[in-house]
């Protein structure tokens, strides 16, 4: 039981950690028909997010950096911290508004990410892990506290990113 298990981890670790980095390639490097990390600091500023580089790079860091690092099953829980707050802020800014299905660009993926993400940092990697050969383990409360901390950045993001509101007259006039 315990190998199949951590057969499964394995498993689970590889397509979602592999997927999650490949999206924060296309981010950094314009790889797989992706923006780069110019065009991206362009979008970031047209949904207000100052300064661009800033967040530019934390979104790059959540998908690459924590993609990377639940695939190989190293540092587990900043990995699924950093997976879950990616996928938290593109979900709620990008996507909710879209409904739930990825063919309407809804949170459908993001979603089944930040679910991964979850249940590996509630979990763990399993045997088959950089972190088992390395004999790393961690408290649980290092990975709601990452969590937890991820989570307050994007609020950060989002409540800073919000178009400023419209002076009273100005409203009038619209």
């Amino acid at each position: 039981m315990a190998a199949s298990l951590s057969l499964a981890l394995l498993i689970l670790r590889l397509v979602a950690g592999l997927t999650l980095a490949a999206h924060g390639a296309q981010k950094l490097f314009g790889w797989f028909s992706g923006p780069g990390f110019a065009t991206l600091q362009q979008g970031f500023e047209k949904q207000g997010f100052k300064p661009t580089w800033l967040w530019g790079s934390l979104v790059i860091l959540g998908e690459l950096g924590g993609g990377l690092a639940l695939a190989l099953g190293l540092l587990t829980p900043l990995g699924a911290a950093a997976g879950i707050g990616a996928m938290a802020m593109a979900m709620v800014k990008v996507h909710w508004k879209n409904g739930f299905f990825a063919s309407k660009g809804g949170i459908e993926f993001t979603l089944i990410l930040l679910t991964v993400s979850l249940f590996l940092g509630l979990v763990g990697p399993g045997s088959y892990s950089v972190d088992s050969v390395l004999g790393l383990t961690f408290p649980p409360s290092l990975f709601y506290g990452l969590t937890v901390a991820a989570l307050v950045v994007d609020a950060i993001g989002l409540a800073i990113s919000r178009p400023a509101a419209l002076p009273a007259e100005s409203k009038a006039r619209a």
